[in-house]
């Protein structure tokens, strides 16, 4: 069975991509090809390391990643995180067959509490989306 490809998009590929990435790879990973990158991409927060580390995932081992390293490729499904309050600073990609824009808020500028809101709220919308019964992407 062919896997979906996904790509989750941000700004700097720090956090609320990094998450999304690491949620669908490891509650989808046998109907899922996940990946993320940003088009300024900077290093992976650590407090986005340790939100998603006690709920047992590890995203450790992740690097921020520039959208040109998938140019040429095609995705099922491209989703892009950022929030509201930046508009116009989320990459385009343009290898999508579906695009999708779901603002999530940008807990790097605040603290754990806010990385765990963000967390959650990610896990419940990856989970509603592309998880319940069929896959909806």
């Amino acid at each position: 069975m062919k896997k979906t490809r996904v790509l989750f998009l941000c700004t700097n590929n720090s956090a609320r991509s990094q998450m999304a990435e690491g949620l669908l790879r490891v509650l989808g990973g046998d109907r899922f090809e996940v990946e993320s990158a940003g088009h300024m991409p900077t290093q992976v927060h650590p407090l986005a390391i340790q939100a998603m580390a006690e709920i047992g995932i590890d995203i450790s081992h992740h690097r921020a990643k520039n959208v040109a390293e998938f140019l040429g490729q095609t995705f099922d499904v491209v989703v892009t995180l950022c929030g509201d309050d930046a508009p116009g600073s989320c990459p385009f990609f343009p290898g999508g067959k579906k695009y999708m824009h779901v603002p999530f808020p940008d807990p790097a500028t605040g603290d754990l509490e806010k990385f765990r809101r963000v967390r959650d709220a990610l896990r419940a919308w990856i989970e509603e989306t592309f998880l319940k019964g069929e896959n909806h992407a």
